[in-house]
């Protein structure tokens, strides 16, 4: 089709077959499922880099777009990409000498050996491919309940007519929501401080990261020495991995909270019908202009609620006892430690600009409630308990405190338990550090 810029004629067969075949292969999703992840990717990049190379008439994975389509992931923010610097070798040094030290400082105030196997200053491109595989696990169930929803917006006596397009209306689905899921992800990777950040094992299982970049952004705004701020969030990285090494049921238990409740999420079929509406299929790059939010709302049943509230328990008590452990071992080491500590509340209590998108994107929060409360309950186990008995609560999800501990904490910390045979079985049952 020569000219550039022309559409094809739609009374050409030959030229709507092609065009019609290119534009099923934009929107495919590879590797099945109901998101397009390479999509999501090649945009979360996008947002911080530019994603040099995607001109107009390129799209992701090698594609040559049809006549007329320009390239589908450019940057989000028109202030342009955020930016990727590069992790110097002295920065990786200092990563790995705090991440050593923050694990020194908790051994003593942990029942859990070391979660340690591995160290990394990630930059924030390195983030969102380590942390992509566990994004899969948590947006899929959501994403496959629009997608579903897209498809039954196609009539049935319609279906038959359409042909190979019908098929095209759910790979749009998974390119739409990939696409906005990128632009997230990529405003996530720019505030992110470590691997653990949001209370979720984002990351390969043993490997303790830091994204540096961030570290001192965020140090910048708290106004503290840079070295502090890098170890505080250090020990807050290797707490993290020492409950999730070394509680083996933790990282299921979440994540099967998290679909849990994405099950019960409802679709807004008319939100979706308005956004398809908007879609217009010779201007691809017009998908992130597409607000998929109002989509998902959560179902208002007793199942659902009870959903949530088991979620936002669970999360409340890893970042409790994260917050906790963290600061006894700061103790008197860290001069800032009071403000890091509030800080570092507010900041998980109230989640950040990109926490916000991606919570009004899939119909979840993903907020520690109820934070100030968790950490009082885990100190008034260690006064009550000690720490291997405040520990060997993690040994079964049944043991948990639930949430209406958290309304006295001193009187569930005195309440009767013999955890003598727990402690024990606690002990013989962890992983070798």
């Amino acid at each position: 089709m020569p000219g550039g810029g022309d559409l094809p004629d739609p009374n050409d067969p030959q030229q709507m077959q092609r065009f019609l075949s290119q534009l099923q292969q934009l929107f495919a999703t590879p590797g099945g499922g109901p998101v397009n992840w390479d999509l999501a990717r090649q945009i979360a990049q996008a947002h911080l880099t530019g994603a040099p190379g995607m001109g107009a008439g390129q799209a992701p994975f090698g594609l040559t777009l049809p006549p007329g389509i320009g390239a589908p992931a450019q940057p989000a923010s028109e202030q342009g990409p955020v930016g990727d610097p590069d992790v110097d070798a002295k920065t990786r040094a200092a990563v790995t000498e705090s991440l050593r030290l923050a694990d020194l400082w908790l051994e003593p105030e942990s029942a859990l050996p070391s979660g340690i196997a591995a160290t990394a200053a990630w930059t924030r491109s390195e983030w969102i491919s380590a942390t992509l595989d566990v994004w899969r696990k948590l947006c899929d169930p959501v994403a496959a309940r629009m997608v579903g929803a897209m498809a039954d917006l196609v009539p049935d006596e319609m279906r038959s007519q359409l042909g190979p397009m019908t098929s095209m209306v759910t790979s749009l689905g998974g390119a739409l929501f990939g696409g906005q899921l990128g632009t997230a992800l990529g405003s996530l990777a720019a505030e992110v401080l470590s691997a653990s950040d949001i209370g979720l094992p984002l990351g390969p299982a043993g490997t303790a990261a830091l994204v540096p970049a961030n570290i001192e952004e965020y140090g910048q705004g708290l106004e503290i020495d840079g070295d502090q701020v890098r170890l505080y969030v250090a020990l807050r990285e290797a707490a993290h991995q020492r409950l999730f090494g070394h509680v083996p049921w933790l990282r299921g238990h979440v994540l099967t909270a998290v679909e849990t409740y994405a099950a019960g999420i409802r679709v807004n079929r008319e939100a979706i019908e308005e956004a398809m509406n908007r879609f217009d299929p010779t201007n691809p790059e017009g998908m992130q202009e597409i607000a998929l939010e109002g989509v998902f709302s959560p179902e208002d049943s007793p199942q659902q609620k009870a959903a949530l509230a088991r979620l936002e328990t669970a999360l409340a008590l890893i970042e409790g006892w994260v917050t906790h452990v963290v600061e006894r071992a700061a103790g008197d080491r860290l001069p800032d430690v009071v403000r890091f500590a509030e800080a570092f509340r507010r900041r998980r209590a109230a989640g950040g600009p990109a926490e916000q998108t991606f919570a009004a994107l899939v119909g979840l929060e993903l907020r520690p409630r109820r934070l100030r409360e968790a950490t009082a309950l885990w100190a008034a186990l260690t006064e009550h308990r000690g720490i291997s008995g405040r520990d060997a609560l993690w040994g079964h999800p049944d043991l948990l405190p639930d949430e209406d501990a958290f309304t006295d904490p001193e009187a569930y910390a005195r309440a009767s338990l013999d955890l003598t045979d727990l402690e024990n079985e606690l002990g013989d049952d962890a992983p070798d550090s």
